[in-house]
């Protein structure tokens, strides 16, 4: 790991990153937002819908690998960087996802990012 990075680890601040910029990849959806002065940091997220844990954990070390790559350089300065594994991003190409990294990280630095989600809202049940 390059010494100026730093993991995430605070549910909060995986929230508070959910709030800040977003860029949906094929592969991955990557998340920024400053952190008030903190260094480049980043968080990986992957859900059990994914796969089981080895397919998980998997997706998890080539994200790893991923941002460890690219953020020195190419990352936030203090930003927090929350990556979300998507379907198919475990049988993608390694090249492919660093070139969809490199062009995510390139539109956040310009304040650009997808549309925002609609809110989930609350079902209600009826007897």
């Amino acid at each position: 790991m390059h010494p100026s990075l730093s993991v995430i680890r605070k549910r909060s601040d995986f929230l508070a990153a959910n709030r800040g910029v977003r860029n949906a990849k094929p592969g991955f959806v990557l998340l920024t937002r400053p952190n008030e002065g903190k260094g480049k940091r980043y968080g990986i997220t992957v859900t059990k819908k994914i796969g089981n844990a080895v397919v998980r954990n998997r997706m998890k070390r080539r994200f790893r690998e991923l941002l460890w790559a690219a953020l020195p350089e190419a990352g936030l300065p203090d930003h927090d960087h929350i990556l979300i594994g998507r379907e198919g991003g475990v049988e993608r190409d390694f090249a492919a996802l660093s070139e969809e990294l490199d062009a995510a990280l390139a539109r956040a630095a310009t304040g650009e990012g997808d549309r925002a989600r609609r809110p989930r809202h609350k079902r209600s049940r009826r007897a």
